[in-house]
Formats: structure tokens, sequence, C-alpha cells
């Protein structure tokens, strides 16, 4: 399945435009054959916008949801996208993914959250691993920091997942994240993992850019530079399976004496 990666920032602040960005790019995505668009964190509103985030979240199944959705299925391909979202009293910081035919398939809240500006502004999710099919593959989700702990995916190679979608919102001097950390989660875990960025200043925030689609063989199948940009690359199943048939990590696994770990 290829897939598209949308590094920008949006336009913070503006829900209007941020929608018409990514409807932009859903067209550019799905005239180079790509299956799958996936935006960054909190892309939908942008994240240094303080209050606002409060003000803007929206429910999962809001409104801004059906207008992916309908951008979704106008240009035939899925779509995954951060956002804050609404729920009672609670924002959550997450991301959601919509099929190619409107579907909201499945609704992930950052469990890790960085930093006092998160921890301020959201509540914390608590479910490990969300997935959804698509295409024939397993697609997991999660946000920015939740990859840097190996236990969050290593819990979703364990369940299966074949692609994990992480939007972020990866800020300097942390930039060896995407250059190091994300292709060795995808070699150690025998899956893909795509990983995309915020990119430029935003409030006290520099976001670095640099968003990579990773291969279980630890090698970038694409990388994005210091600017906007929309880059593809393919997830390749078959690939995936011989990779999996040759690495033993999993199966050279010993959970009896991880016990002192949790």
């Amino acid at each position: 399945m290829r897939t598209a990666l949308l590094q920008s920032s949006g336009r913070p602040g503006s829900t209007v435009e941020n929608l018409k960005v990514l409807d932009e790019a859903a067209g550019r995505a799905a005239a180079a054959g790509a299956g799958l668009l996936v935006a960054p964190e909190m892309f939908l509103t942008g994240y240094a916008i303080g209050d606002d985030i409060a003000r803007l979240a929206e429910p999962a199944d809001g409104d801004c949801a059906d207008a992916i959705a309908e951008t979704a299925t106008r240009h035939g391909l899925a779509i995954a996208y951060g956002y804050p979202e609404r729920a009672g009293d609670a924002v959550f910081n997450s991301a959601q993914l919509i099929s190619a035919d409107g579907t909201r398939l499945a609704n992930y809240r950052k469990t890790h959250l960085f930093g006092c500006f998160e921890r301020d502004h959201f509540t914390a999710g608590d479910q490990p691993v969300v997935q959804a099919e698509l295409d024939g593959l397993r697609i997991g989700i999660l946000i920015c920091y939740d990859v840097e702990f190996p236990e969050n995916v290593r819990a979703h190679a364990l369940a299966g997942t074949d692609l994990l979608v992480v939007p972020t919102a990866q800020m300097h001097p942390f930039q060896f994240v995407a250059e190091s950390m994300i292709p060795v989660r995808a070699f150690e875990n025998q899956m893909y993992v795509a990983y995309v960025n915020r990119v430029g200043r935003e409030g006290e925030f520099e976001f670095v850019g640099l968003s990579t689609l990773a291969g279980p063989d630890g090698a970038a199948r694409t990388r994005a530079g210091r600017a906007e940009e929309l880059v593809l690359a393919d997830v390749d199943p078959a690939f995936l399976a011989a990779s999996r048939e040759a690495n033993p990590y999993l199966r050279d696994r010993r959970p009896g004496l991880y016990g002192p770990l949790v």
C-alpha cells in the first residue's frame, strides 16, 4: 500500500484552513497512487495554540471528522490525522483513521503526555493498542512521545501490527528520534513505522520535520527534509512477511524473565 506522509504544520488556529490543506494533499497523494495519507499530531487545529485547544476540540464524530470523511471518499484514500478530541469535560490528544469510504476505523488517545504543555491541556489516554484493518494490513496508531517507549511498540508487535502510524510534533533538539530511533523501532519489532512530523516554528516550539517511513529491515523508505513536503513510500506485505520469517526477535523472546520490568 502506497503511503503518503504530509509534513506540514498547516495553519495553526484554523480548522477551516487545515481542512483545505488536507484536502489538497489528499488530491496529490491519490494522484500518486496512495491508499493512505497520514498527517501530523494535532494537525486539525495546530499544536501550540494554548487555550484554543479546548475551544477547538471536537468529538471523534464531530463536524471536522465528517469533513475529512468526505475528503477521503472524494479522493478514494484513507486518512489518519491528529486532533484535540472532546469527550465530556476531558480533552485528549488524539489521532483518528478514516477509510476511503468514509468509515471511522480507529481513534487513539495519546497515552504518554510530553512536558508541562501537554499535561496542562490534555488528559492521558489509557488504551495502549488501537488497531484497524485496512487493505489487508493491520494498522496501529501511536502519537509522538508514545513511540519513544519501547514497551508501546512491542505491544503493537505482539498484537500483529503491520504498519504503525505515528502522527508527531517532534521538536528541536530531539531530531535523533526521527533519524535513529524510528528505524530501530521498525527493525526490532518487525513492522513498518510511518512517523509524520510538523515543521517550522510554532509558539515556543521549533518542529524539525524529517518525517520518515521505515521498514522492518531498519531502512528508511522515504525521508522528508526540514520544509513542508509530501513524501510517499510503499508498504510491502510480502517483504514484511519474509523479514519476519528471517528475523528471530519476537520468536526468541523470554517473557518469563521480564517481570521486573513492570
